[in-house]
C-alpha cells in the first residue's frame, strides 16, 4: 500500500477529496453505480505500493514492480483474456479501470455497500479510483479507499489490475509490500478515528472466502498504532491480499486498505 501523499483526508472523506500526486485528469465526478461480471516493517512514510521489486510468484510482476492482486495472477493469464476479448469482446469491463476497481472491491473483497465511484484519475498506464459509499443522510459519497490500478501489459487493450492501495486515515505498513511471509502473519499500520474496530483478512485469487482472518482489533486517535496477529492457509508461490477495514458508524466497512505479499516456499 502506498503512503497518500495529497492533504490529509478526514475520517469520512467527501467527494471534494484530491487524488494523491496526481492532477486532475478531466474524469467525470458523481455517483457511479457499476455491476461487473464476474514479517518486514516499511519505515513510516515510506511507499509501500511501490518498492523495490521482489519477484511476484508463478510469472512475474505488473509494469516491472507491482504485486499483481486481482483479477489476474501472471502475465499469462492476461494474455490469455486479452486474445479472447479480441476475439468476441468478452468481459469489456477489464479494460475500464472504474469498473475494475469497484469489482475489486465488491466480487473479490465482499464490501457490497461501497458500490460508487467518487473520482477517478489516470495518468498514463496508471489509475487512481476512489471508491465510495453513499451517505445514508444525505447525496455526500464517503470514499471507502484509493485503489490503485495500472496496466497489466502494453497498448489500449491491455487490462486493468489492482496493485495495491494508497494511504489515507487508515494505512497498512506491516507486512512490507511485496514480503515473502509465512502463517501467522503480523499486520499492522496508522488509524485516526473514534472507537474504530479493524478487521483483517488475507485473501487469494480464485477464491471467495479468506484464507485467513482476526477480528477485531479496537482503536483510535489520530495517527494511532494497531497491530494484529492472523493466521492463514495458502499454497507456496502465491500472490495474497491483506487487506484491513474498519467501520460500524455508518456502514459495516467505510475504509480498507490493502497490500500484497508472496507466500513463502514451505
Amino acid at each position: 500500500m502506498k503512503r497518500f501523499t495529497g492533504p490529509a483526508l478526514p475520517v469520512l472523506i467527501v467527494l471534494a477529496v484530491a487524488a494523491a500526486g496526481c492532477g486532475r485528469m478531466g474524469d467525470p465526478r458523481g455517483s457511479v453505480p457499476v455491476t461487473a461480471s464476474s514479517e518486514e516493517t516499511t519505515p513510516p512514510g515510506s511507499p509501500t505500493t511501490t518498492p523495490p521489486g521482489t519477484p511476484a510468484p508463478r510469472g512475474g510482476l505488473v509494469a516491472g514492480r507491482y504485486q499483481p492482486l486481482w483479477p489476474f495472477s501472471t502475465p499469462g493469464e492476461a494474455t490469455a483474456w486479452r486474445e479472447a476479448h479480441r476475439r468476441d469482446g468478452r468481459e469489456a469491463w477489464h479494460l475500464d479501470a472504474r469498473r475494475t476497481a469497484l469489482a475489486f472491491t465488491r466480487d473479490f473483497l465482499r464490501f457490497t455497500e461501497i458500490d460508487r465511484v467518487a473520482e477517478s484519475v489516470r495518468q498514463g498506464d496508471h489509475a487512481r479510483v476512489h471508491v465510495a459509499y453513499q451517505a445514508e443522510e444525505g447525496p455526500r459519497l464517503l470514499v471507502a479507499a484509493v485503489v490503485h490500478l495500472v496496466k497489466f501489459g502494453s497498448g489500449e487493450d491491455a487490462p486493468w489490475e489492482v496493485v495495491g492501495t494508497d494511504d489515507t486515515s487508515l494505512s497498512l505498513t506491516r507486512p512490507r509490500y511485496g514480503a515473502t511471509v509465512r502463517s501467522p502473519l503480523t499486520v499492522g499500520g496508522q488509524i485516526t478515528g473514534v472507537d474504530e474496530s479493524v478487521k483483517v483478512q488475507v485473501r487469494r485469487p480464485g477464491s471467495t472466502t479468506p484464507v485467513g482472518e482476526s477480528c477485531c482489533v479496537g482503536a483510535g486517535g489520530t495517527g494511532s498504532p494497531w497491530s494484529a496477529r492472523v493466521s492463514f492457509k495458502a499454497p507456496p508461490g502465491r500472490t495474497l491480499t491483506v487487506v484491513a477495514s474498519t467501520g460500524g458508524h455508518v456502514a459495516t466497512v467505510e475504509r480498507f486498505a490493502v497490500t500484497g505479499v508472496n507466500v513463502a516456499p514451505s
